[in-house]
Formats: structure tokens, C-alpha cells, sequence
């Protein structure tokens, strides 16, 4: 059976048609671009303007957790580095040296870069050894740890680089052709299996761990889907791309929204109790009405 990976002119075609991409995006002042390489394929060497936007920068001390597909990390490879990490366009740079706009970026900046596209930055609740810890979990399923400076930093990080996901995450290719669209429950037949109880023991062990596997993976999408409709709709509703502004007004909706539920216990009202999308999503419609 041939690869399904892609042929040397194809793969051409597409990495010319990406920088033609980016020259049509940023003009003809922008075609000086810098790859992030991971590997050959090309759908991950994605060419990412110098001049792009920087929406934050500061110092962040950076432990990885796991490798791609959630490998866990070899211990010898876990250490916390402190690095002064600038959000430019898509990619979260992690430099040695302090930012400065106009220096160009070097190998080492390169090599530790990453990519913030579909991932989804949170609270990193689940770690106690040290305090303001944000979790970035990538498109690839690698996860990082992150310790800022102060909560109100670790705050920021995570809505600015979950807005930046949010707005500029392209959508996701479409599921191979002999995947169903939507979903549909299973036939089950109503006939005696004709397995033997070890094999029936072996293949619902296996069946299990994929529905473990799958329930893992669309727990993770629904959050991080519900957070990025959640920061949109206060974009939209907020009516501005000063970030500043955006942080305070999502900040604010928060504490309303934990008070709320601190001043009304009772049963009924926690039931009636709107999240902050849903509040959100509600302002929105409600304006353009």
C-alpha cells in the first residue's frame, strides 16, 4: 500500500503556496519570514512573518511536561528554564536575552519556539511545588508548565494567548473520506458472539481504553473550544482589540461571575445561574436586537 505522505512537487507546491500566502496576508514589506521546522511535514513548517503583531512579552520560567502526543517527557528533559517569552503572531518565542523589536531572532529562539495555534492555555490547578503556574497544551499534544511572575501575569498569558488561538486558529481539516461526519450510534447486533470469554475479556479491554482515550481527547475539545466562544463573544462585545481593555472586562465578568455564586447558595438560583459565555453570548444578541 503507497504512504499517504505527500510527494516531493507536492510538497514543493504547498511550501511555495504558504509563503505566497504570507506575502498576499502581510504585502511585499513582510516577505522577509522566518520557519519553525519540525519536521518535513509541511502542514507544521509554516512560514511566520517577522513583522507580526506582538500581543505580549515577559519573563516566564518554562518546565516540559510532555512530548508530542502527550508522551510524558524523559526526566533529564523536565528542568525549569527561565526565558523571556514574547506572543508574536502565532508563536510563542522563547529567548534568552530580553526582547527587543527590532533584533532578529536566533537559532536558539527558533529551536524553543511554539506554536499557539488550537492550543489552549490554563491554570495549572493539578501542580502545587510552585505558585502562579500556567499549563499550555498544544495542537500536537505537547504540554508545557509555565511559572509567572505574579497571578495577575499568569492570568494575562493565559487569555492572551488563548485570545490569539482563538481569533487566528484556522479550522480543522476535514476527517478522512471514510470517516462518518456526523455522529451516529453503532448497530448493535441482538446475535450470541462466538468469541470465547478470554477473547471477549481481550477485546472489550482494548475497546475500553480507545473509549478512554476518545472521551480524553473530547473533554479537552469541548473546554477548549467553550473557552475560545467565551473569549470571542467578549471581544465582540467589548467592541475593541486593546487587550488591555479586553483583560479588564473579562476580569471583571469573573469576579461577578465567583461572586454570584458565593451569595446565592441556595439550590434554585445555583440551577438559574448563567456561565460567563452564556452571559456574554446574551449581551451580544441582546445589542443586536
Amino acid at each position: 500500500m503507497s504512504s499517504l505522505n505527500l510527494f516531493p512537487s507536492d510538497e514543493d507546491e504547498l511550501r511555495k503556496s504558504l509563503s505566497e500566502l504570507v506575502d498576499d496576508k502581510f504585502g511585499a514589506s513582510a516577505k522577509k519570514v522566518t520557519r519553525i521546522v519540525d519536521s518535513s511535514n509541511p502542514f507544521l513548517d509554516i512560514p511566520q512573518a517577522l513583522n507580526a503583531i506582538t500581543y505580549k512579552h515577559g519573563v516566564l520560567t518554562r518546565k516540559t511536561h510532555a512530548d508530542m502526543d502527550g508522551k510524558r517527557t524523559p526526566r533529564g528533559r523536565r528542568g525549569w528554564k527561565k526565558f523571556y517569552a514574547v506572543l508574536k503572531g502565532t508563536i510563542l518565542y522563547l529567548q534568552k536575552d530580553e526582547y527587543k523589536p527590532d533584533k532578529d531572532l536566533s537559532e536558539v529562539d527558533l529551536k524553543n519556539a511554539i506554536r499557539v495555534h488550537h492550543a489552549l492555555a490554563t491554570k495549572a490547578s493539578d501542580y502545587s511545588k510552585k505558585s502562579n503556574v500556567l499549563k499550555l497544551k498544544t495542537a500536537d499534544w505537547r504540554v508545557f508548565l509555565f511559572q509567572a511572575p505574579s497571578k495577575e501575569e499568569m492570568l494575562s498569558w493565559i487569555l492572551r494567548i488563548n485570545l490569539v488561538a482563538a481569533i487566528f486558529s484556522a479550522p480543522a481539516f476535514p476527517a478522512a473520506i471514510c470517516s462518518m461526519k456526523k455522529f451516529c450510534r453503532p448497530l448493535l447486533p441482538s446475535s450470541m458472539t462466538k468469541l470465547c470469554q478470554e477473547e471477549q475479556l481481550s477485546l472489550k479491554s482494548k475497546e475500553a481504553e480507545e473509549y478512554r482515550l476518545k472521551e480524553h481527547y473530547l473533554i479537552f475539545e469541548k473546554s477548549r473550544y467553550e473557552t475560545y466562544i467565551n473569549l470571542l463573544c467578549m471581544k465582540i462585545k467589548v467592541g475593541t482589540d486593546d487587550l488591555e481593555r479586553i483583560e479588564t472586562s473579562f476580569f471583571k465578568v469573573e469576579a461577578d461571575d465567583i461572586a454570584l455564586r458565593k451569595t446565592h447558595s441556595s439550590p434554585s438560583l445555583s440551577q438559574g445561574h448563567m456561565s460567563v459565555s452564556c452571559k456574554v453570548e446574551k449581551d451580544i444578541i441582546e445589542q443586536n436586537t
